[in-house]
């Protein structure tokens, strides 16, 4: 009976000595100039599996023992993909004579709920909900992150407790900051923050100008993927809660991911149409395009299941840029120049990629690298891409430039040949001065036709477009402009093959010059689009030209099995204005391109009216 006493005893003793042992990891407050501290190794943990704990519980269960000590942790908490709830109790001792002003930093925009729980005044705990799946108002300071200000009163210590919820990975560092550090800290943040953005708005915004000009299609896949990326950087720093909807609830995760997801679609689509998958390596390619699919579905699944398709995602994302960089492996090993540019920038991106999923995945530590390293490798990806971009244009002005020199070069050659010619005798050269004089004729005429279907090429269409304003602005008489494309001819192509292509293209060619009037100008405005220019013709004319090329396309017949139609047909767009100071031809092209989008848009095989 005796033994048994003594245990009791003991007993006793340990719990009166519980709280004291706690308070051995209590937590000096931050003084003025130390910056921010890392508060993780001050923590006591408890997890909820429940989720439905309240604060009363929660001190019970320390009380009882069950918070576990986090000291052997380092920069955050990484606890995984769950479910649970989890109660962090922090206690913060002030030895100094004078109250010390603190602020409390969770630094993760991403976690879904944070609840601080602090005494007040009258000793009473005060509950300050707030996350990211909850408005921006609810936020106890005005942060990017969770930032909460303490005043722990003078030779004093403050007991808190933090309770955290996520539906992704949740990854909870802690930070202690001085008030004044703190606001010096906020300052240079958000100048770091605006000058990322700031240079990812200037690039979207320069290569979507550079893409209305040059219309090629590169451009626009940057800007997509510059869009998407910066939203989703925006979602995972922060700064779209703050700035883009502050008020709406459960947005930041399913957009991060979102964003994530089309962003690497819109990347693949480009490096596709910059190394030239589809002809260097279809196998590789096709893989390619499955990717781009499911990456583009994905999001669906977000909205409904986040927490369940995160994982999944995340290496479905590694996965990803390893077949990636095997493909701009290849390509560089070919020598291909692009490819120099993509390895530069998909290296610095991946770099920056895997350390946030490794740390998302508690493989890596918190800190400026695996935090701040996406965005810094993001901003160093869009300039190496921009480069490749401007080395591309480079390139192609180069070739144009040798081409014209070659020709120059050839003309000279003939100059010479005839000088020659023309010491030897006067009469061969005026044969051959009568030869070249009937050559550059033909040259001229076939200069300005299309080598494929016989019809005017898009030089000649220039030139008759621009004549024909200049002519019917002087009469004040309207112009109609018709633009055709084939539908669904890639799926032509790939499936017949390209001189099965070659030869449909040949057969709309001669179906739409046989509705056109002597008077109108048939052309080839490349790949499998077409282009008629109508002068004379009002907007009811043009529309119904343009519904005339479309039943005379489809009434050729061209079996056409990957389309719903089952034979080759096109979709039309019609412009038509009448020329003046107030338009301009690009303008008339502009609107008939829109139209014939719309009618692509509405089902396609159809033709649709623009107006100005």
């Amino acid at each position: 009976m005796l033994g048994f006493a003594n245990r009791l005893v003991r007993v006793a003793l340990l719990l009166l000595l519980l709280p004291l042992a706690w308070s051995a990891l209590a937590m000096p407050v931050v003084p003025p100039g130390t910056g921010a501290q890392d508060a993780i190794a001050h923590l006591q943990l408890l997890e909820d599996p429940s989720a439905a704990l309240t604060l009363a519980q929660a001190q019970q269960a320390f009380a009882d023992g069950k918070f576990t000590s986090t000291a052997g942790s380092k920069d955050a908490l990484a606890l995984g993909f769950t479910r649970s709830a989890f109660w962090l109790r922090l206690e913060l001792a002030n030895a100094a004579p004078e109250a010390a002003r603190q602020m409390l930093d969770v630094v993760n925009a991403r976690i879904s709920y944070v609840t601080l729980y602090a005494p007040g005044p009258d000793g009473r705990y005060v509950e300050t909900a707030t996350g990211g799946d909850m408005p921006f108002a609810t936020r106890a300071h005005e942060n990017r992150n969770f930032v909460f200000p303490l005043q722990v009163p003078a030779r004093s210590s403050l007991t808190l407790y933090l309770r955290v919820q996520s539906t992704i990975g949740l990854i909870v560092p802690v930070r202690l900051w001085a008030q004044p550090d703190f606001e010096h800290y906020v300052r240079h943040d958000y100048m770091v923050q605006a000058m990322y953005f700031g240079v990812a708005l200037a690039m979207a915004l320069f290569n979507l100008m550079l893409f209305v000009a040059l219309r090629d299609r590169a451009y626009a896949l940057y800007v997509c993927f510059v869009a998407f990326s910066v939203l989703a950087l925006g979602q995972k720093t922060g700064m779209a809660s703050e700035f883009l909807w502050p008020q709406h609830l459960t947005w930041t995760n399913p957009n991060y991911y979102m964003a994530t997801s089309w962003g690497l679609v819109c990347f693949m689509a480009f490096m596709r149409s910059m190394l030239g998958t589809a002809q260097h390596l279809p196998r590789i390619d096709l893989g390619l395009r499955a990717g781009m699919v499911l990456h583009g579905l994905l999001p669906v699944l977000y909205w409904t299941m986040v927490q369940s398709v995160a994982r999944l995602t995340i290496w479905m994302f590694v996965v990803s840029c390893v077949l990636l960089l095997g493909v701009v492996a290849w390509c560089m090993v070919r020598r291909m120049r692009a490819a120099y540019f993509f390895g530069g920038a998909f290296a610095v991106l991946m770099a920056g990629s895997l350390m946030t999923l490794l740390r998302a995945l508690g493989i890596l530590p918190t800190n400026v690298l695996t935090v701040d390293g996406l965005q810094a490798g993001s901003t160093l990806e869009m300039l190496l891409l921009a480069f490749a971009l401007a080395d591309r244009y480079n390139q192609l002005r180069q070739d144009k430039l040798k081409a014209q020199s070659d020709l120059v070069l050839a003309k000279q050659k003939l100059v010479e040949t005839l000088q020659t010619s023309e010491r030897d005798l006067a009469q061969r050269v005026d044969e051959r001065t009568q030869q070249l004089q009937a050559l550059n004729e033909r040259l001229e005429a076939l200069s300005m036709v299309d080598g494929l279907t016989g019809i005017a090429n898009r030089r000649q269409f220039d030139q008759e477009l621009h004549k024909a304003w200049a002519r019917l602005e002087r009469l004040g008489q309207p112009l109609a402009l018709v633009m055709l494309d084939v539908d669904m001819f890639k799926r032509y192509n790939d499936h017949y093959g390209h001189q099965a292509g070659d030869e449909c293209l040949r057969k709309v060619a001669q179906a739409m010059a046989s509705v056109g009037r002597t008077t109108d100008v048939v052309a080839r405005y490349g790949g499998e689009e077409f282009v008629m220019v109508a002068p004379a013709s009002d907007g009811p004319s043009a529309l119904l030209l343009a519904q005339r090329a479309c039943q005379a396309v489809q009434a050729l017949g061209a079996e056409h099995a990957q389309s719903p139609f089952g034979v080759v047909t096109v979709s039309c767009g019609a412009a038509c204005v009448v020329p003046g100071p107030g338009h301009t031809p690009q303008d008339l092209l502009r609107q008939a391109d829109a139209a014939l989008y719309q009618a692509k848009s509405q089902g396609r095989n159809q033709a649709v009216l623009a107006g100005f």
